[in-house]
């Protein structure tokens, strides 16, 4: 059989699909995903450095999140906005750009890191359906030039990878539903357990900052007459952030959840003149976060707040989840208060009725007016340091024996 001879670049297209639908049908995690492109891309045109921005999906900027060496590090934290920089001009334009040397004499440049004084440079729009997903970047120390074809493929190669990344991402977003179901299943059984409310509370915020990842996850109640949000349940052991005293709802900011009915974010609480216990945030590590009104008929008996310990962007899906958990939260704390109340009615009725016939019995025995027979019970109640409805019970049971 001839040897298969490969073009000058020392690789086929073939080749290369093969590998990339080896590695999409090998894995439906996002990360092994990114990375696995990364290192084939590096293998492809033998860069000195290759990145991959993914375009974040709440904040609308552009995330480093898979690198070949020197800034593993960065994963994760640097963002580039829309139309920075020559990466952020291919993602605004979705279109590719191909620089053979001077990369960084272009009026489009953005140093955002030292070492990124490259010669080299190419950039191609990562995209599903003309839906920019992301762009990845190529670059070399010294001149190079990039033939067409190698720009092509690169080109057709970022289809792919976005259609992959677009099916990880699917496929993590399935996962988080089904972890938050599942977690939801689990707030509903330790809501109908027949527990305290405190103790309850404490079990919902602890599953709570579980499931969103939170450094702290907290409720607070809300005082009607005193108009002060106050600390019940925290995921803290700091006794700094759990003995923290109440605040005011007109003029906190945990307060705007209540007074709008609405969540609230703040991405760096560090920063955000209108929290109270800044100090404590920057001691404790508390930076981004999450407060939703606990909501029952409308009706706000409190918030529960979530707190990450670096930036975060919340999504659609977590404002929901913390939303859904806070509400029947707070469904469980009036029911429970609306069954307190019927307790209480009911056994105020029953005393009362004691109340009466015990008067009646004393009316009848001592032949005494129903005030006198009144205050003898009261005189005996306080006497004795029992219940009106213990004395009157036990008035009952003497004549009922004495009448044997």
């Amino acid at each position: 059989m001839p040897k298969k001879v490969l073009p000058k670049d020392g690789w086929d297209e073939l080749s290369i699909f093969s590998d990339l639908s080896t590695l999409f049908a090998s894995t439906l995690e996002l990360q092994p995903t990114l990375q696995e492109t990364i290192n084939l891309v590096s293998k492809l045109t033998k860069a000195d450095s290759c990145f991959l921005y993914l375009k974040d999906q709440v904040a609308g900027d552009l995330v480093l999140s898979a690198s070949k060496t020197p800034h593993p590090q960065e994963i994760g934290h640097l963002r580039l906005k829309m139309g920075e920089g020559i990466t952020g001009w291919v993602a605004k334009s979705h279109k590719l750009v191909a620089i053979s040397k001077g990369a960084h004499k272009d009026p489009r440049f953005v140093g955002a890191l030292p070492e990124d004084r490259y010669e080299a440079f190419l950039a191609v729009p990562v995209l599903v359906k003309e839906n920019l997903v992301g762009v990845i970047n190529v670059q070399h120390k010294k001149a190079h030039e990039h033939s067409p074809r190698l720009i092509k493929l690169l080109s057709t190669i970022g289809r792919q990878v976005g259609a992959a990344i677009e099916t990880a991402r699917l496929y993590a977003q399935t996962r988080r539903r089904a972890k938050a179901l599942e977690a939801l299943n689990a707030v509903s059984h330790t809501l109908v357990q027949d527990r305290y409310p405190e103790e309850i509370m404490q079990l919902i915020v602890n599953m709570t900052a579980q499931m969103m990842g939170s450094n702290i996850c907290s409720i607070m109640l809300l005082d009607d007459k005193s108009r002060e949000l106050r600390v019940v349940a925290a995921q803290s052991l700091d006794p700094r952030y759990r003995d923290k005293p109440p605040v005011k709802v007109h003029s906190s900011l945990t307060g705007k959840t209540v007074l709008t009915k609405s969540p609230v974010v703040v991405k760096d609480v560090r920063k955000e003149e209108s929290y109270q216990f800044r100090d404590l945030a920057i001691q404790t590590g508390l930076v981004s976060l999450l407060s939703v009104p606990m909501l029952f008929k409308n009706k706000v008996l409190g918030v529960m707040n979530s707190y990450t310990a670096a930036e975060h962007e919340f999504n659609h899906e977590e404002i929901g989840f913390a939303q859904s958990v806070a509400n029947q939260c707070a469904a469980a704390i009036e029911n429970t208060r609306l069954l307190s109340e019927k307790l209480a009615a009911q056994d105020a009725l029953e005393t009362r009725k004691l109340v009466e016939r015990a008067k009646g019995l004393l009316m009848q025995q001592k032949g005494i007016a129903e005030p006198e027979a009144f205050r003898e019970i009261q005189r005996q109640s306080m006497d004795r340091r029992k219940s009106m409805k213990d004395i009157s019970e036990a008035i009952i049971l003497a004549h009922e024996l004495g009448s044997r």
